[in-house]
């Protein structure tokens, strides 16, 4: 691998870092190290890899926002080298190696989601994983390479479930081109069974548990929580996503993987793009859900750029070697001009400002998003702090007695996680909550005689409870409106927590 790769691997490293403490905690992250409490073969939203590697991350480095970071920037370090590794493995030279790496640091999703300690992060290791592997096949014959695939796909199982989208995907595309062949041995049997194992705890856990996933999914759908954009629009977005500045590149791999004769033996990738694009359009997923599926195409577009602008002593050009670092010099001021929108690299009113000047916005994913002032990604790491002192000060002004008997009851999983990381330093319980995996946690030994509500409509709280007072107001700027309600103390429950518990179920 060309020094240059290396280059870029370490100053993107080092900018996720740097910038790690420049906020706070995402609130998924709060969730992910308040599973790590309560591991299991499976949760309600998600599979059992992320909890265990926050909880090897709490056990480790910590749980300081650099130390945190660090798991999602080392996997955002990776994806660049695998995409370099992808690119040189398709025929790339150097220049298209390190235009490669370059191509992977550039979008701007990953910049979001680099920084962000969640599962997002690793989703493009496992995808572009599997990829490698078929093209391994594809250069070596060899079929036992489907044990590879098969255990690449089971641990990316046990990661997101969406993986299964791009695993068909490539099956498919193989069955579309002259190397189905590949597909009609009997490895292809035993990668299925060693995914199938690597799975499987999760699998009998969803079975176990009434497949809560599937009920999550069907909840949000028929609530209209996410927003379904248009072909147009949903493509749009697609570009905005992967940095316009990289369009030319990605585009122009999809066109070589499809119609160029040099990449004949590689048209699976074209095909598994195009089918996995299509299923996420279709289904009205979210735009970064396709995210994973675009390194194969920035390698292809490397590859096309080495090609195109190669020299030799039989074909010799000026222009050509003078465009290869007007390449990277494209791509950088691309991430200039985005690192601002994408990177807490400003202070927030200074991003306000910056954001204000921006000729173009990305589109809200979720109907709650519409109309804030921040993007969700930013908006989620600002308000916890505050609402657990809130919390506080409502617990601390009960009596000892009082306080025994008082559960602290949140709306939403980020409430809840806040409470549960940042209550020991106050002298707070943990948290009780409905909503996803909360709710099979239950309501500890609480019946509901005084609760501290947080995120808690006072209308519904008042046909709940005997009496309901506003024990303390938040004004947290820059965050969604529904993490700045008020902090209700609520005192007799009509009915026992213990037996309603089944109603205060949230999955959505």
């Amino acid at each position: 691998m060309w020094p240059w790769v290396y280059f870029i691997v370490i100053a993107y490293f080092a900018l996720q870092l740097a910038t790690s403490a420049r906020y706070g905690y995402f609130r998924d992250a709060l969730y992910y190290l308040a599973c790590a409490d309560h591991l299991a073969f499976g949760y309600v939203d998600q599979p059992p890899l992320f909890p265990f590697i926050a909880w090897i991350g709490r056990h480790t480095l910590g749980t300081s926002l650099p130390a945190l970071i660090f798991w999602p920037a080392l996997a955002g370090a990776a994806r660049i080298v695998l995409v370099a590794a992808f690119a040189r493995e398709l025929g790339a030279k150097r220049f298209g190696i390190a235009l490669a790496a370059a191509l992977a640091a550039t979008p701007a999703v990953w910049w979001v989601m680099d920084h962000q300690f969640a599962m997002n992060a690793f989703e493009a290791l496992f995808w572009t994983g599997c990829a490698y592997v078929i093209l391994r096949m594809i250069h070596t014959q060899n079929p036992k390479l489907w044990l590879a695939f098969g255990a690449i796909a089971g641990f990316g199982l046990e990661n997101k479930y969406s993986i299964a989208v791009f695993a068909f995907a490539l099956l498919l595309g193989l069955l579309l081109t002259p190397h189905r062949k590949l597909l009609f041995t009997p490895w292809l049997f035993a990668g299925g069974a060693v995914a199938l194992l690597i799975f499987l705890p999760n699998l009998i856990w969803n079975i176990q548990h009434h497949w809560p996933f599937l009920e999550l999914m069907h909840n949000i759908r028929v609530t209209g929580k996410d927003i379904a954009y248009p072909p147009g629009a949903y493509t749009v977005q697609q570009i905005l996503m992967m940095n316009p500045f990289s369009f030319p590149f990605w585009f122009r791999g999809l066109l070589f993987y499809l119609f160029s004769r040099a990449t004949k033996n590689y048209r699976v990738f074209g095909w598994a793009f195009l089918i996995t694009f299509a299923f996420f359009l279709f289904s009205h997923g979210k735009d970064y859900y396709s995210a994973p599926a675009y390194p194969i195409l920035l390698a292809a577009g490397a590859v096309f750029a080495d090609h195109l602008l190669s020299t030799s002593a039989e074909r010799p050009s000026k222009w050509r070697a003078a465009l290869k670092p007007v390449c990277f010099a494209w791509l950088a001021a691309g991430v200039s001009l985005i690192l601002p929108l994408v990177l807490p690299v400003l202070p927030l009113e200074a991003f306000m400002r910056y954001k204000s000047h921006f000729p173009v916005e990305g589109k809200p994913t979720e109907r709650s998003l519409v109309g804030t002032p921040l993007p969700q990604y930013y908006a989620d790491e600002l308000p916890w702090q505050e609402q657990v002192a809130a919390v506080a000060r409502v617990y601390h002004s009960l009596s000892p007695e009082e306080q025994s008997k008082t559960a602290i009851f949140c709306g939403n999983y980020g409430q809840a996680a806040a409470i549960d990381f940042f209550g020991p330093r106050y002298g707070l319980p943990k948290a009780i909550s409905g909503h996803q995996n909360y709710f099979l946690w239950g309501p500890r030994n609480y019946t509901g005689e005084i609760v501290i509500l947080e995120g808690g409509s006072e209308s519904d709280a008042r046909k709940e409870f005997a009496s309901v007072e506003i024990a303390a107001t938040l004004n947290i700027p820059y965050v969604y409106s529904y993490e700045t309600g008020p902090v209700l103390l609520c005192r007799g429950l009509k009915g026992n927590l213990q037996t309603l518990w089944p109603r205060v179920k949230n999955w959505r």
